[in-house]
Parts: C-alpha cells; sequence; structure tokens
C-alpha cells in the first residue's frame, strides 16, 4: 500500500510541475458552450430545487420514481431516448438510462449519476433552501447536483453544435447509497452501458484538498456487514458463571473492540453504524432502524450490529473478511456469533487509462485558465457506482459539485460550482466524442 502513496505522489508532483499558463486554444464551440451555461446558471439552480424537494430517500420508491420522472424531459428534450428500468425484484426503484446515438466514429461516453438519496422521509431534512451560492437541501451534493451538472453540460453541447455526433448514455441509478442484491441484476443494466463505452465519467461530488481541485482516478471498494450475537437470556445474577455465559452483548462488545485493537493497515476501514441489543433485538425491513427490549438484570439474548468495510483493493478487502470472520469464531463461553457480508464495490485502482482520462481533463482546464487536477488519494474517497465499471472502461469519477456535509442534515451545496463543473463537463465530453475510437486520450 505504501507503494500507492508513492505512485499517487508522483502523480501529484509531476501534475504541478507540469502545469502550464492558460493557452487560451479553446474553440468558437467551446467558447459558446461556456457562455451557455454561464447564462443558464439560474435555470439550473432551479432545476436542482425541483429535484432536491422531491424525497427519494433509496426505500422510498416512489420518490426515487418521481425524481426520474421530473429529469426524464430535459434528456427528451437533448434528443436522447429515455427509459425507465424497473427494479421491484430487488426490493427498489429502479433506474433511468437515457441514450444519444451520434457518429460511428466517435469514442462512445458513460455519463454516472445516482436519483436517491440518504435521507429518507422520516429523516425530517426534506427541502431545498438558498442562501446565496450556497444551498443546503437532502441529495443537494450527492448526487442532484452532479445530475444537474450533466443536463447543464449537455445543453451547452446541443447548443454548441457538439452534442450533434456524440455517443453517449446516462445511467442515473435508483440505489446507490444502499446498493441492492445481487447485483447481477442491480447493476446489470449499468454494465451493459459500459461494454458500449470507451470513457465513463461519474458525476459524485468534485474532491477538493486545501482549495486546489482534485482528480479522482481511483476510489476504495466497500462492503456492508452484518454480526449478529446471541446469548442464554436468563437473570443475570448468574451471569459469568458456567450454565449462563456472558451473553449477546458481551460477545458483541468482544468482536467489536478485537476489531478496533487488531484491525490496521493503510487503506482499510470499517465502520459500526448501527447496535442493538437486549433480551431481544430485531432491525426493521430497510435495515436502518433498530429495536431491543430487556431490563437492567437480564443477561442479553441477542445483539446485532450493522457497518461497512472499505478497502484499496479487491485483494485487501479479502484478506481482512477472513480477518474478521476468524475474530467473530472465538466465543466466549455459551455465546454464538455469525457475520455476514453483501455484496459490495469493488475498489476502482488507478490504471493508465484513468489516468489519461484525468490528462485530458487537464488539457480543459489550462485552456479555461484552472489549475491542473492532481489524482486523489484514494483514501480520500469511498466506493461509488464507477467502481462497478471501472475494470470494464476507462474512468474518471469526482465530476460533480462541490459540497460538504454529505449523508447528514444540514448538507451543502457551492453552487457557483454547478457551472464550473459543467464547463468543464461539456469540453471534456465534446472533445472525447471527437477522438476516434481506439486513440490514446489527448494530453
Amino acid at each position: 500500500m505504501t507503494s500507492l502513496r508513492g505512485t499517487l505522489g508522483l502523480l501529484a508532483l509531476s501534475a504541478a510541475l507540469g502545469a502550464t499558463p492558460a493557452a487560451a486554444q479553446m474553440s468558437a464551440a467551446e467558447r459558446k458552450m461556456i457562455a451557455t451555461i454561464d447564462g443558464e446558471k439560474e435555470r439550473s439552480i432551479a432545476l436542482l430545487e425541483k429535484l432536491v424537494n422531491i424525497n427519494s430517500g433509496t426505500m422510498n420508491p416512489e420518490g426515487v420514481k418521481r425524481t426520474a420522472d421530473a429529469i426524464q424531459p430535459e434528456f427528451e428534450q437533448l434528443g436522447f431516448t429515455v427509459r425507465w428500468v424497473p427494479m421491484t425484484e430487488v426490493k427498489r426503484a429502479g433506474h433511468l438510462i437515457a441514450e444519444h446515438k451520434g457518429s460511428a466514429k466517435g469514442k462512445r461516453l458513460l455519463l454516472i449519476g445516482h436519483l436517491d438519496t440518504v435521507f429518507e422521509p422520516s429523516s425530517g431534512f426534506l427541502t431545498f433552501k438558498r442562501d446565496g451560492d450556497v444551498a443546503t437541501g437532502p441529495g443537494a451534493g450527492d448526487d442532484k447536483g452532479g445530475d444537474v451538472v450533466i443536463v447543464a453540460a449537455l445543453r451547452a453541447m446541443q447548443a454548441a453544435g457538439t452534442l450533434k455526433n456524440a455517443n453517449i448514455i446516462v445511467v442515473l441509478t435508483g440505489d446507490e447509497e444502499r446498493v441492492a442484491t445481487p447485483m447481477a441484476i442491480s447493476r446489470r443494466d449499468l454494465i451493459e452501458a459500459a461494454d458500449r463505452s470507451d470513457v465513463a465519467l461519474d458525476f459524485e461530488g468534485l474532491a477538493r484538498e486545501g482549495g486546489k481541485d482534485m482528480g479522482t482516478v481511483a476510489r476504495r471498494g466497500s462492503n456492508a456487514w452484518k454480526l449478529t450475537t446471541t446469548g442464554r437470556s436468563t437473570h443475570s445474577s448468574g451471569i459469568f458463571s458456567d450454565g449462563v455465559g456472558y451473553g449477546a452483548n458481551f460477545e458483541m462488545a468482544r468482536i467489536l473492540d478485537t476489531f478496533r485493537r487488531e484491525l490496521h493497515e493503510y487503506g482499510l476501514t470499517y465502520n459500526i453504524g448501527l447496535i442493538s441489543g437486549g433480551a431481544t433485538a430485531s432491525l426493521d425491513d430497510t435495515e436502518t432502524v433498530g429495536t431491543a427490549s430487556g431490563k437492567k438484570n437480564i443477561v442479553a439474548g441477542t445483539a446485532i450490529a450493522m457497518g461497512d468495510l472499505r478497502a484499496l483493493s479487491d485483494e485487501q478487502n479479502a484478506k481482512f473478511q477472513a480477518r474478521m470472520q476468524a475474530i467473530v469464531a472465538q466465543h466466549l463461553p455459551r455465546t454464538d456469533a455469525k457475520l455476514e457480508f453483501y455484496d459490495g464495490l469493488p475498489a476502482m485502482p488507478a490504471t493508465p487509462g484513468n489516468l489519461a482520462v484525468l490528462a485530458s481533463l487537464n488539457g480543459v482546464n489550462r485552456d479555461m485558465g484552472l489549475a491542473e487536477m492532481p489524482p486523489l488519494d484514494p483514501m480520500q474517497r469511498g466506493g461509488g457506482d464507477i467502481s462497478v465499471i471501472a475494470s470494464r472502461v476507462d474512468s474518471l469519477a469526482g465530476m460533480g459539485t462541490v459540497g460538504k456535509g454529505a449523508h447528514a442534515a444540514g448538507e451543502q451545496v457551492d453552487l457557483t460550482s454547478i457551472p464550473l463543473q459543467a464547463k468543464r463537463s461539456a469540453l471534456l465530453m465534446a472533445r472525447l466524442a471527437a477522438e476516434p475510437r481506439g486513440a490514446a486520450a489527448a494530453k
């Protein structure tokens, strides 16, 4: 893992040393795209407000579909063929897929965003509020801001005539925040789109470090896990005895504390997001709400914990899953435990192809008079939909908006980042779409 840090450091240094003043080499069509995006800033913000004010928590399928219905006309107006792919078989709403067919010669682009948010109707965080160039709202940055960037960039391409010959597939998933299993079904259409594409761009949030915009060429993979412990539920006067043992809560505490003490390696993190334990314990159907019953003098019979595991590579993920299972197997007396892992997102490595796409984006940055974007350390990002298809197609993430507080009440988006990212995206997409298939990315 140290070698990965060193590689990213050298790449960042190289990018910094190679930075040049703005080349001002934009074409008339590119200048038209920039002017269109600037002129439609308020239109873009109005679309964002409309989308944010529709609750689309992952487990609210009606809200996810309403969000899709609200954005679908934006693509239809641009000549895209749009379809809704229901995902009721995996207990999710579905995905919106829009496709534009252009020239058979140019590179084929896949644009990825998502419709859902982490905020279910019960969250209490439900509306869009604007204060100058900052707005708050559920999913304002993650990822409805990114969806709006896609629309703004495509509208600019149409206005400048660069969309006409572009081959573009847009996939807006409806369950990115809680990916349904099996992923062979829930990500079937995304994978199929990737297999018909040459470059994938993901429109989750732009990474910024110390005021510098960063290019996301790698992301960590992630898995969800559930730990269930059991014990003999009886009067607490007998706890620790041979006949009663330690109970489910002590077994849970043993396992989680051993994770904390023994599982350490660069690139690895794990989180315990929810714990429920008592004489009885259970989770609701969404596995976001836990309930427990018991008394202070009753030994816990059941405890349940939910969490995630994030790793730099699939190999690191597999190694630590095995280590976690070994820890779980060392039961306290009269207890038992079961650790289950769910289908997760694979890691997205920093491949030469991904770095070449970033180099193309940095060509856009130079021509726009913007600083070059070094590659981001993947420790700074979690998993995302692009990780599912990164092994199939050259990929770049972080093309969406800038914000803070994602996944928490009060999530913010910097509204000035909508036109910034739309300009970068429009120019990059137009240039890539004009490149012959099989050609190396322009630098």
